[in-house]
């Protein structure tokens, strides 16, 4: 019984992070792989349906690990707005519903034109993270959709590759022929199993004929596909080295207790009825600099059905 309420539990946290689905808890009388402030911890996260969260992948090219070197400074809690020199890769607005399973995401291409707070000029939402961590990320994403947002999951791309060859792979329909020399990407068009490296090429790849918008379709592809081959009964064997992977390249502050109420109800979740948009706009070059604009009307829109409880002002 203990032992299949710890993996309902390893499940609830993967579909919390959604994206990059590895989560697990680390069960030890001294230690904790969730990182958590003590004061975070007590948050009472009360009798709250829904939790809205900020997804965000870390591409660290050089093989360290983007998430190990921030939680190595040891910094935390809200004032956490030293400069990482780690740039979002990819960037979604989860919200979970605890009591259909229902999950509604919300992708925000890297390239979005926005103000970050501290900044002189707009410039594109994946520097918040490199300037000031996942809270400066939160704050502006919360400044441009006008959501009340307070919980992250970052994941390393690391984090990936080793989780997808924990599992045997990901059947993907690769779109186009993928290459790149730098970092070195290399796959031919159709119906594949990608191993993890071929994983991360898939995710890095960005010559897409309508852009930025190309390679968000594509991590929705991939997002899905994946959570389906993780939730399969067979890859359940694999939890400890998930539990690994998750302590050494994945940060949140999501309250324990919302972890928990999310354990208790992952086996509502349909991952067909998963709700996947993305931010409305087109791609511009102002001077030299390739943007996604954000049409401001349809956004308010579509943040507002999405999201409509956690809409600040209403």
């Amino acid at each position: 019984m203990k032992r299949k309420f710890w993996t309902t539990f390893f499940i609830s946290l993967v579909c919390f992070s959604v994206l990059f689905a590895m989560a697990g808890k680390h069960l030890s009388n001294k230690e904790s792989a969730i990182s958590l402030d003590e004061d975070e911890m007590k948050d009472t996260f009360g009798d709250e349906d829904e939790i809205l969260v900020l997804l965000m992948g870390i591409d660290d090219n050089d093989g360290v690990g983007g998430i190990k070197a921030v939680k190595e400074k040891k910094i935390k809690g809200e004032n956490r707005h030293e400069p990482t020199g780690l740039r979002t890769d990819t960037m979604i607005l989860g919200k979970y519903n605890f009591k259909t399973g229902e999950i509604t995401l919300l992708s925000i291409p890297r390239d979005t034109r926005v103000q970050i707070r501290g900044r002189k000029n707009p410039e594109k939402i994946t520097h918040a993270h490199s300037y000031g961590g996942p809270y400066l990320s939160i704050k502006t994403v919360k400044d441009l959709l006008g959501v009340d947002l307070k919980y992250y999951i970052t994941v390393d791309y690391l984090a990936v590759k080793s989780i997808v060859d924990a599992i045997g792979g990901v059947e993907i329909d690769v779109p186009v022929k993928m290459r790149h020399p730098d970092p070195y990407i290399n796959l031919d068009p159709g119906l594949q199993t990608l191993n993890g490296d071929e994983a991360l090429m898939y995710l890095r790849f960005r010559s897409y004929k309508d852009g930025d918008l190309g390679r968000v379709k594509a991590q929705q592809v991939f997002m899905k596909e994946f959570m389906k081959q993780i939730l399969k009964p067979k890859n359940l064997l694999t939890l400890p080295k998930m539990v690994k992977t998750y302590y050494d390249y994945v940060d949140t502050n999501v309250p324990f207790e919302a972890i928990m109420k999310g354990a208790m109800s992952a086996r509502k979740i349909d991952l067909e009825k998963m709700k996947i948009a993305t931010l409305p706009g087109k791609g511009k070059y102002i001077g030299d600099t390739s943007y996604f604009i954000y049409d401001e009307v349809e956004m308010r829109i579509l943040v507002k059905e999405l999201f409509g409880n956690f809409v600040l002002g209403d």
